[in-house]
């Protein structure tokens, strides 16, 4: 068999694993990721994807297993890493799951990507204090500061400098070289260590009582030639791109309930047409979540999910609900395979929703 056929034999075995994991049959995940693994025992990925499989479903130990056997074959993969870092805590050995998220703050940082990296270091100092670790954060936080970061990696900024007792500086600030960020007493503004002292701020010079001089009176302008028709012009401005529409933000009335949609769901699945069903299921997540009964509007994503479980905007739609429920673990892995499954499809579309499912998040 030539090498590109048993790389399609990879990939199918791969695809099969992550479509099962996300419809929640991990026994037949598993299978997939094995028999991809045989076919490929030099990638990391399908000993990483049972690993996050089995997390997925509060199997850590087992997890732990394949995460290991992943970093084995690269000791890079920062899903490997993640996942073994979630399982050791997750197992409560908390001093082993510090030492994971510091392997994964370095090849995070080594990689460029300093807000992941500070997120890493400080969920690390949050298992285990330790002088080393603490510095290590210090570091991070200054690197990042003098990249300017976006929202994210001020998000990341704010966590981190919580851990370390001290509130954010102002934002956008750049940290001075060889200054640390140190605690800020209750009442006082917070400072930088080692930041130089900011020079007072020039008087400004008293300006000479001379009476103006009145102005000359405007000429009168000739009125302009009428201009040619050449069709209406170009926009000077690029148009701004419209803000990231979450699943659950739904145009529903104001005063509709939540009975009254769940009967119009019941009459669209009786109808049998999938359209309107995955529509009025939507509907119906949005209206409970807005009364705060999630667990109706996760049990109305799982039905609609019967029906269509491929549909991205119902998963994304999970998502929301998952990290509302404070299960982000859960969140960021179905997100982190659902990009996995649209890059084996090569739908850019999905790709690019995902994308800004996972920048809203923050």
């Amino acid at each position: 068999m030539t090498s590109e056929a048993l790389y399609e034999r990879y990939k199918d075995a791969l695809k099969r694993g992550h479509v099962a994991s996300l419809r929640g049959r991990t026994d037949e995940a598993l299978a997939a990721y094995a028999e991809a693994a045989g076919i490929a025992p030099e990638r990391s990925t399908p000993q990483t994807s049972a690993g996050t499989a089995l997390l997925g479903v509060h199997r850590p130990a087992d997890a732990l297993r394949h995460y290991d056997a992943a970093l084995r074959i690269s000791s890079r993969d920062e899903a490997a890493l993640l996942g073994r870092a979630q399982a050791l805590s997750a197992l409560d050995r908390r001093a082993d799951a510090a030492g994971a998220f510091d392997a994964l703050a370095e090849a995070r940082a080594m990689s460029g990507r300093l807000a992941d990296a500070v997120d890493a270091a400080r969920r690390g100092l949050e298992l285990a204090e330790g002088r080393d670790r603490r510095r290590t954060l210090e570091r991070l936080i200054r690197e990042l500061r003098a990249t300017d970061p976006g929202e994210p990696g001020r998000v990341a900024l704010e966590r981190a400098l919580l851990v370390l007792e001290g509130p954010a500086v102002s934002p956008g600030a750049p940290v001075p070289a060889g200054a640390t960020v140190s605690p800020t007493p209750p009442g006082e503004a917070p400072g930088i260590e080692g930041a130089p002292e900011p020079e007072p701020a020039p008087e400004p010079a008293q300006e000479p009582n001379v009476e103006p001089e009145p102005e000359p009176e405007p000429e009168p302008e000739p009125e302009p030639e009428p201009e040619a028709e050449t069709g209406p012009e170009p926009a000077s401005e690029p148009a701004t791109p419209p803000a990231y529409r979450r699943a659950l933000d739904r145009d529903l009335a104001l005063d509709v309930e939540a009975a009254t949609l769940a009967i119009r769901a019941e009459a669209a699945i009786d109808a049998g047409a999938p359209g309107p069903v995955l529509e009025s299921l939507l509907d119906l997540a949005a209206a409970y979540r807005r009364d705060g009964q999630i667990d109706g509007a996760l049990d109305a994503c799982y039905l609609a999910l019967s029906m269509d479980p491929d549909d991205v905007g119902l998963h994304l739609a999970l998502v929301e609900l998952y990290d509302e429920r404070g299960w982000t673990v859960l969140a960021t892995d179905k997100l982190n395979l659902m990009t996995a499954l649209a890059d084996l499809d090569g739908h850019a579309d999905a790709v690019a929703r995902i994308v800004a499912a996972r920048n809203d998040r923050g």
